[in-house]
């Protein structure tokens, strides 16, 4: 049978570096070669992946003034089946209601995972029966763990010392984080009971105060910090 080709070794000690390859190969070949590449996932079953319209686009422009990264700050959507996933180191997932993988998105999504890239998970408030199960398709082999304050994504561009910050609030619950640990490397960050995208979001749409909007933002340039370096 012939070995899968994720699995050989040369694979598994350059896959970061030839996914990066990839990226930069793909957006030169549209003229983009300067520009980093994020997106939100579009996924089936009837949630709504399309809230916080405004969020990517801010957390774009608030990465590239702090971390003088130069992110693209198109609101770039992109389908969980899609070859284009690999176009983007990050990938934002977020929305309210269900999720529904096939086993070809499952695999796509794995594939993409394994292959160096990152998926932040947002619940912006009912994802969470959902998502986990879903997920058990992509890693079936994994569990979320909490993760820990020492953690590098809390200690990048900016310092969290106590962790993810609470934005918004729901059922009085702490704010928390999971993570999805694949061959020691951080592939899945799903932020729980905090909404980090409605930080990320137009003032006028979640009127947070600014403190805790900066506190959010921060936190996206850290997860993107960690997504294109790691």
């Amino acid at each position: 049978m012939k070995p899968d080709y994720f699995d050989t070794p040369f694979m598994k000690l350059n896959k970061f570096l030839l996914f990066i390859i990839c990226i930069a190969l793909t957006t030169a070949v549209h003229g983009q070669s300067d520009k980093l590449k994020i997106a939100k996932l579009k996924y089936n079953g009837g949630g709504d992946w399309y809230a916080n319209k405004t969020a990517l686009p801010n957390l774009a422009a608030f990465c590239n003034e702090n971390l003088k990264t130069n992110i693209d700050l198109q609101d770039a959507v992109v389908e969980i089946g899609s070859p284009s996933l690999f176009d983007y180191a990050y990938v934002y997932m977020t929305g309210h209601g269900n999720v529904v993988f096939s086993n070809q998105e499952a695999e796509n999504l794995r594939n993409y995972l394994m292959a160096g890239g990152f998926l932040h998970i947002d619940d912006n408030y009912g994802l969470d029966q959902f998502v986990r199960l879903e997920m058990k398709k992509v890693f079936p082999e994994l569990e979320f763990i909490e993760l820990p304050f020492d953690h590098p994504v809390y200690h990048q561009k900016f310092e969290f010392e106590k962790g993810i910050p609470k934005i918004h609030e729901h059922d009085g619950k702490p704010a928390q984080a999971f993570g999805l640990i694949y061959e020691g490397r951080l592939v899945c960050f799903y932020s729980f009971e905090t909404d980090l995208g409605n930080g990320w979001e137009d003032q006028r749409i979640h009127n947070d105060p600014q403190s805790v909007r900066l506190q959010a933002l921060r936190m996206g340039a850290n997860l993107i910090a960690y997504a294109f370096t790691l």
